[in-house]
């Protein structure tokens, strides 16, 4: 586990009157974290099931950490593109050109790419965006006089701007945990970079992902899909997600009234997300989770992609967040999982001693899908049909 004691300080440091109560609250959840029996190596059964002992740790608690299931080849792939990406960051949220003054990455894309914010702030706690799903304001932190008036903060469509991103998406393994817990036929949802860098990183208050399904007659704990994160360079109980345990099962939280019960957005009973480099989490997209601001030293960047139940998506209006609210008809289904067909064979090319996912709904088809140059352009704006829900 990364040493965090110095960044703990820190963070306390930054909330005043109550920095001792910060302070134990993160100490205290972390240890109730790293006591959890919810972490471990991936093993499948004789079958190609998820382990027994996975999947119910998964149900009872909403999430679980497969560990080092990205070696240091991959990782260091990843790194390469994000350093290439982030020069070509626009100079701020209002710009279209890079500090070289070049057009910036996804200048010309039809769909939102990359949010920002202030440094140490929450924008999305307590407003109108994402359905209103961030109930609450989390506490915003003084952020030095030396940082920037706004951080990057989320990366959305990722896969068109990192093919070491790409590459992780089709990791066998991690897509034979979305057949084992979705069906052989899952759909894809969204993929996004979380950038939480030192000392700026935004916060993101309590919430619960899912939109659409919370009233369904067939409602149940996968119906709105779950999400792998992808640690890069590991995740704390500083710069990490936070989750409520099992409260995935519960249906869509009044997030208020837990706040006001726990006296403050320190939920009584949540945990850190505690992982090394390489670490990949399953997590339900039911389950209430948020993040506190980056107030320490450690960087976190989450390489995030999430699937669905294809019985989630087909025939379904979407809920109008990652994509506009349209019906998931089998044309749009099939046009957003070719992201899959390009991913697959870009890993082949780069990883060829592997073993390569064979996804049942493309191969069905009969079209084979070849990362290329046509496929990087047909790739642009694929996100503009992110399935929703």
């Amino acid at each position: 586990m990364i040493n965090i004691s110095e960044s703990i300080e820190a963070c306390a440091n930054h909330y005043g009157g109550q920095a001792d109560a910060m302070r134990a609250y993160l100490l205290e959840g972390q240890e109730r974290s790293l006591a959890l029996p919810n972490r471990g190596p991936l093993v499948f059964t004789d079958t190609g099931e998820l382990a027994e002992n996975i999947r119910t740790a998964y149900s009872e608690f909403g999430f679980y950490i497969l560990e080092g299931i990205l070696g240091e080849e991959e990782l260091d792939d990843i790194k390469a593109d994000l350093e290439h990406m982030r020069s070509q960051f626009p100079t701020g949220p209002e710009s279209q050109v890079t500090e070289m003054g070049e057009p910036a990455l996804g200048a010309d894309a039809k769909a939102l790419t990359l949010v920002w914010s202030k440094p140490l702030g929450d924008p999305l706690g307590g407003t109108a965006l994402a359905n209103g799903r961030h109930q609450v304001k989390m506490f915003e932190p003084k952020a030095s006089d030396e940082a920037p008036p706004a951080a990057p903060f989320i990366l959305l469509g990722s896969l068109q701007f990192s093919e070491a991103c790409l590459r992780t998406y089709a990791h066998p393994q991690l897509l034979s945990v979305a057949a084992s817990i979705n069906g052989p036929d899952f759909a894809p949802f969204n993929e996004a970079l979380f950038i939480k860098d030192p000392g700026i990183g935004a916060a993101v208050s309590w919430h619960q992902d899912g939109v659409t399904h919370w009233d369904s007659a067939d409602f149940e704990e996968d119906i709105h899909g779950f999400n792998f994160m992808a640690q890069v360079y590991g995740s704390t109980a500083v710069n990490g997600v936070w989750v409520l345990p099992g409260t995935h099962k519960l249906g869509k939280l009044n997030i208020n009234e837990l706040v006001a019960e726990s006296g403050s957005e320190r939920l009584k009973g949540a945990v850190p997300i505690i992982c090394n480099p390489g670490d990949v989490v399953i997590c339900n997209r039911q389950l209430l989770h948020g993040s506190f601001p980056n107030c320490g030293f450690e960087p976190r960047v989450t390489v995030n992609f999430g699937f669905h139940k294809r019985s989630s998506v087909l025939g379904v209006m979407g809920g109008g967040i990652h994509s506009d609210a349209q019906v998931f008809d089998e044309i749009t289904v099939a046009r957003r999982s070719r992201a899959i067909g390009y991913a697959i064979d870009a890993r082949a090319q780069r990883f060829p001693d592997e073993t390569p996912y064979e996804y049942a709904p493309l191969s069905a088809t009969g079209v084979v899908y070849q990362w290329n140059a046509s496929a990087r352009v047909d790739l642009k704006d694929y996100n503009l049909d992110d399935l929703s829900i």
